[in-house]
């Protein structure tokens, strides 16, 4: 009989704990397991390039935002030379525009000037020699001085801008080395300030720019015609 009893008891106290509310969660644990599940995954930042000159590259932009790009073609490629282009080809591509044109410039003023200044070997006759002849005309022992000097300049602007042979690949500029500057500012005009800079370059590239053109164009017209430039305008 005290065993029924007893199992009586115990199937009613189970079914009435059943029926009782259960006992409340810590609500630092649910806290705690809401934050974890909430907690954002750590966001990988890009490594911060140093400027050069003012000037990050960016892969958005033309060119990685070098300067150049003026109204009112803005920035122009028509055949995509520098479509999808890594870094090093893009600046590579400058460095040659940059050099070209300084050339251009000067060759441009050699024409004007080299036609339309009287000498010691034609005297007052400005209009000796046209400039595409003036080149043969030049004794060896100027000429060797001439192209020494030009030598000479291209080893310290390879020397300060292109990565030396076998330590990389070929024709490679180095990574902190910024197309066109070679260090060289004997009269200080260099702004420090980066918007300047650009300012700067691109008015130089503009000038080098037209300077290529018009050099090839008093080229070809001296080749045509025989005639000096300014002769050949009338003067």
């Amino acid at each position: 009989m005290k065993l029924v009893i007893i199992a009586i008891l115990s199937v009613t106290l189970g079914a009435a704990y059943a029926f009782t509310p259960s006992a409340p969660v810590s609500v630092q644990t649910t806290l705690a397991m809401s934050e974890a599940a909430e907690e954002p995954e750590p966001v990988v930042q890009s490594p911060t390039v140093a400027p050069i000159n003012g000037w990050v590259p960016d892969v958005s932009l033309p060119c990685y935002g070098l300067p150049g790009a003026v109204a009112p073609l803005g920035f122009f490629d028509p055949l995509g030379f520098t479509k999808d282009m890594e870094l090093l080809g893009v600046k590579r591509f400058r460095e040659a525009e940059v050099m070209h044109g300084r050339v251009a410039m000067m060759a441009t003023l050699g024409y004007l000037i080299g036609e339309s200044t009287p000498t010691i070997a034609y005297g007052m006759n400005v209009h000796h020699t046209i400039a595409n002849n003036q080149i043969p005309e030049v004794p060896g022992t100027v000429l060797f001085p001439f192209f020494l000097a030009i030598n000479i300049a291209e080893a310290f602007r390879a020397n300060t801008g292109w990565v030396e042979p076998g330590l990389g690949p070929l024709f490679t500029l180095r990574e902190r080395y910024y197309p066109g500057d070679i260090k060289f500012d004997p009269l200080g005009l260099k702004p420090t300030d980066g918007k300047e800079f650009a300012t700067m370059q691109t008015k130089e590239l503009n000038n080098g720019r037209l300077a290529m053109l018009a050099a090839a164009g008093m080229c070809a017209q001296e080749v045509v015609n025989g005639k000096g430039i300014l002769e050949n305008l009338g003067f």
